[in-house]
């Protein structure tokens, strides 16, 4: 009986892959000359729906039929699972020219004439790092004009088959799903492929990619840009050559190759960062024996000596400075000279970032033909759920035509909601953070007797001291707690941006992103913000100290600050955000693919066909490269506002970058449905954000260095308070630290056992001892400090805004060069199209078109010498 079924489950293969001479791999019609633009899928499923859902299909796919369309459908036995049923979409000619006016599609006229001036005299160093020139330039450069169905002699049309990309081509065929109209449900009109994909009619909506990723097609007309992008580009040991970009454009269009472009030119400029960084690292560790306060603070003479505060009330104990030993040496790789020239550089640093990537940008723009590309022909273009949803019309003041509104008071009503929930969402993160808090000063009590009390501990006691401790612990807590809190917004933003029904797919998407970037800014950074610029800065004194929410008293800094507290926590939540980012990029669509597919692992390939091979690819989505510029400007913000506490951060960031350039291009390339190609001349209000990152960078890293870092002080030290000429830095730890008379503690602080008597405890502060007449007072060196520290932040910021605004000033956004190239390109362009006009006014006059009169070919030709001479 068992060999029965595998008899007629060979019968049954050996009837269809006869029934098709053409391989199922095939991205073409039946026929093999028709190409497929786009595909649908839908199941029969069994649900009460099943008859309304056919319906819809069929009206919505009789109206693409009207609408100029091609389909073929393969049945539901013709598919892996025998359930699947696929619509195969195809534009014809007419449809393509049609939409391509509607669209204002740029095609080639004429090949550019114009040589290319940039020369890189450095191309014979950089060989290694290039491709093949059939790679990086798979097109010729054309001048390019908007497509018009009345020209069609004037473009460089050699085959209407491949004469619109197959990213062209289904772009057009998009543009037709979105508004296509599906039938009137409760009164109103229902269109759109998103509707029926939501309501569960169709399963999926794609284009195909052309061929597999790891061989090239056997058909002959397929150009195999898949596997040359894998081949070239999706493969990690490549991760030293250059990204093809104009195929990248090519085959995914415009929107995905700008971030690419962005990605790798921001990778490049890491590289500067990282070097830099690096040194300032090296110097603190050379430097490491040389530094005077761990020197006094490991001192068994001097720090041995030192009796320290209790750092909590009564379970905590007095203890000796030099336990420190370790952790102050440590400090000194952070906290050093170095650290004030690496935070000025990075200002500086910032703004070539951005003034540089204007340029690539304005050279892209260029290249790529968006030079007239502007977003108002987006925001002319209403998103289809506006549409749908909007019931009430308006005259638009641009196009003079009646289309849907969204009343004010409906708007006002939304945003409020939308408002509510985003504040409520940021409050919640800052409850977690209070929350993470809490922890820090519960616990530390905890650790600190844990650490005393356990033999085994004893070892490592010196370098895990309980503020480290602590600070890991609540530093790996508050990771976890933001990633599940992000797991949630993401589903929450998304929903209230919905709901506020956007007008057009930019608006929608800018909406999302300053609601997703500002929760994000607020879960990632908050507790950065909270130790660099708060914790040791309102604990009181002795006996006066100050307690959050009356009960748990406010953590102290290290005697050597709090700096490299602050690098600790930075560096687990980067780096745990950026390996958890890889795994979840990588590993889960990998898996989902792999279980997903493991059905079709046995068929032969003219079983399993291209359209049911996209199938089982994950959805790369609307949202897909945004969340992939979050994840890059969130790490653009650590490297930038933090990074006088952690000079390596641009080396973590270049090397995760080096990974993430081959992890996006792999999982696109192999692991993703092809997207819909979308037209973009920049990285959008991306832009915008990382500027006001750059202008808060300097903010916030003159406060590091002024308030957290311990560097003014010791400056302020060397040169006012110093005694010996001879190491002006002996006796800062003494100087530092005031004296307090145990017998003044409160039973609230005081310590349960005192075993060796102590008289006298110290503490860090500048405050005067309590045998002077203004105990406890801060002292005049105090407010010395203060002082050079405001100076510090003044005299910072405008030296680095002033340079930041010269370099901004010296370069320009657009290349001089590209400029020129625009103009000439502007010029020819108008030039062929009024040759081409005067041309047909000349045919027009000798074939006797009295239409065509002796005026209208003045006026061509003076339109022409005015072209000139403009």
């Amino acid at each position: 009986q068992q060999s029965g079924r595998r008899y007629n489950l060979f019968l049954k293969r050996r009837l269809r892959i006869d029934k098709r001479h053409q391989s199922k791999d095939s991205i073409f019609f039946r026929d093999g000359v028709r190409r497929i633009d786009f595909v649908l899928s839908y199941v029969d499923d069994l649900s009460k729906e099943v008859e309304k859902k056919s319906e819809r299909r069929k009206e919505f796919e009789s109206n693409l039929q009207k609408a100029g369309l091609e389909l073929e459908t393969e049945d539901k036995k013709e598919s892996e699972d025998g359930k699947v049923f696929f619509v195969k979409i195809h534009a014809p000619w007419e449809v393509l020219i049609t939409y391509a006016e509607v669209l204002n599609i740029k095609v080639p006229i004429r090949e550019n004439d114009i040589p290319c001036t940039v020369e890189n005299p450095l191309d014979c160093m950089l060989f290694p790092l290039r491709l093949p020139e059939k790679v990086m330039h798979p097109e010729p450069d054309y001048f390019t004009a908007p497509f018009s169905k009345d020209k069609q002699e004037l473009y460089l049309i050699d085959d209407e088959n491949t004469f619109f990309s197959p990213s062209v081509r289904n772009r057009i065929v998009n543009y037709i799903l979105t508004r296509c109209p599906y039938g009137t449900e409760e009164g109103k009109k229902k269109f759109g492929i998103k509707r029926l994909l939501n309501n569960g009619t169709y399963t999926a909506a794609y284009p195909l990619h052309d061929c597999q990723y790891w061989k090239k097609a056997n058909d002959p007309n397929c150009d195999s840009e898949r596997y040359t992008l894998y081949m070239e580009w999706a493969r990690f040991l490549r991760f030293y050559k250059e990204q093809p970009l104009d195929l990248i454009r090519k085959y995914y269009g415009e929107k995905i190759g700008i971030y690419f472009a962005w990605l790798g030119f921001y990778t490049e400029m890491l590289f500067l960062a990282a070097v830099v960084g690096l040194i300032c690292f090296l110097y603190g560790l050379f430097t490491m024996d040389e530094n005077m306060s761990s020197k006094e603070i490991c001192d068994p003479a001097i720090g041995g000596e030192i009796i320290m505060c209790p750092l909590c009330d009564q379970e905590c104990d007095y203890w000796r400075l030099n336990s420190t030993c370790e952790s102050s040496q440590y400090s000194h790789l952070f906290d050093n000279v170095a650290t004030l020239f690496f935070a000025i550089f990075m200002g500086i640093w910032v703004t070539l970032f951005l003034e540089f990537w204007k340029r690539r940008q304005a050279r892209l723009k260029y290249e790529w033909d968006l030079v007239d590309f502007e977003e108002e022909q987006q925001q002319l273009q209403l998103r289809p759920e506006y549409e749908a949803k909007c019931t009430q019309k308006k005259r638009n003041p641009v196009t003079q035509e009646m289309e849907p509104y969204l009343p004010l008071t409906s708007q006002a009503v939304r945003f409020c909601i939308s408002g509510t929930t985003v504040l409520f969402w940021v409050s919640l993160i800052i409850a977690s953070m209070i929350a993470v808090i809490v922890y820090r000063l519960a616990v530390y009590a905890a650790f600190a007797s844990l650490m005393e009390n356990t033999q085994t501990l004893q070892p490592i006691s010196g370098l895990l001291t309980p503020q480290l401790a602590t600070s890991v612990t609540a530093s790996c807590l508050n990771f976890v707690i933001i990633m599940i809190l992000n797991f949630f917004y993401e589903r929450i933003a998304i929903w209230i941006t919905d709901m506020e029904i956007p007008r057009t797919h930019m608006e929608y998407e800018n909406r999302l992103t300053m609601k997703m970037f500002l929760f994000q800014f607020v879960n990632y950074y908050s507790s950065c913000f909270y130790v660099a610029f708060f914790k040791g800065k309102f604990v009181g004194y002795p006996g006066a100290y100050t307690y959050m929410f009356n009960r748990w008293r406010n953590e102290e800094c290290d005697p050597a600050g709090c700096l490299i507290e602050l690098t600790t926590q930075l560096t687990i939540v980067m780096a745990g955000k950026q390996i958890w980012g890889n795994i979840q990029e990588a590993f889960l669509p990998w898996i989902c693919n792999w279980w997903g597919r493991r059905k079709a692992r046995n068929n032969p390939e003219n079983l399993y066909s291209r359209w049911e091979q996209d199938h089982d690819l994950q959805t790369f989505g609307a949202l897909g490269l945004f969340y992939e510029y979050l994840e890059m400007v969130i790490q653009f913000g650590f490297i930038t506002l933090f990074v006088a506490s952690f000079p390596l951060a641009p080396l973590l960031a270049l090397m995760n970058n080096i990974l993430e350039i081959r992890v996006d291009s792999w999982k696109l390339t192999t692991q993703y449905r092809r997207p819909v190609a979308a037209k973009a001349h920049s990285i959008g209000v991306w832009q915008e954000i990382l500027n006001g990152m750059a202008i808060l960078s300097v903010v916030t890293n003159a406060f590091i260095v002024a308030f957290t870092s311990d560097m003014i002080p010791r400056l302020v030290y060397y040169y006012a308070y110093s005694e010996d000429e001879d190491s002006p830095m002996s006796g800062y730890i003494n100087n530092s630290l005031s004296v307090f008379l145990i017998s003044d503690f409160p039973d609230r602080n005081k310590p349960k056992e005192n075993p060796e008597n102590f008289v006298m405890c110290r503490y860090r502060d500048y405050r005067y001892p309590p045998d002077h007449e203004r105990r406890y007072l801060h002292t005049m060196q105090f407010w010395h400090i203060l002082a050079a520290k405001l100076a510090f932040i003044i005299i910072m910021e405008h030296v680095v805004f002033i340079v930041k605004f010269f370099v901004a000033w010296m370069i320009p956004d657009v290349p001089a060069d590209v400029k020129a190239r625009i103009k000439r390109e502007k010029y020819l362009t108008q030039k062929i199209l009024h040759e081409y006009e005067l041309e047909k006014l000349k045919e027009r006059l000798c074939q006797g078109d009295k239409r065509a009169t002796e005026k209208e070919f003045i006026a061509t030709e003076g339109r022409m010498e005015l072209s000139r001479a403009m």
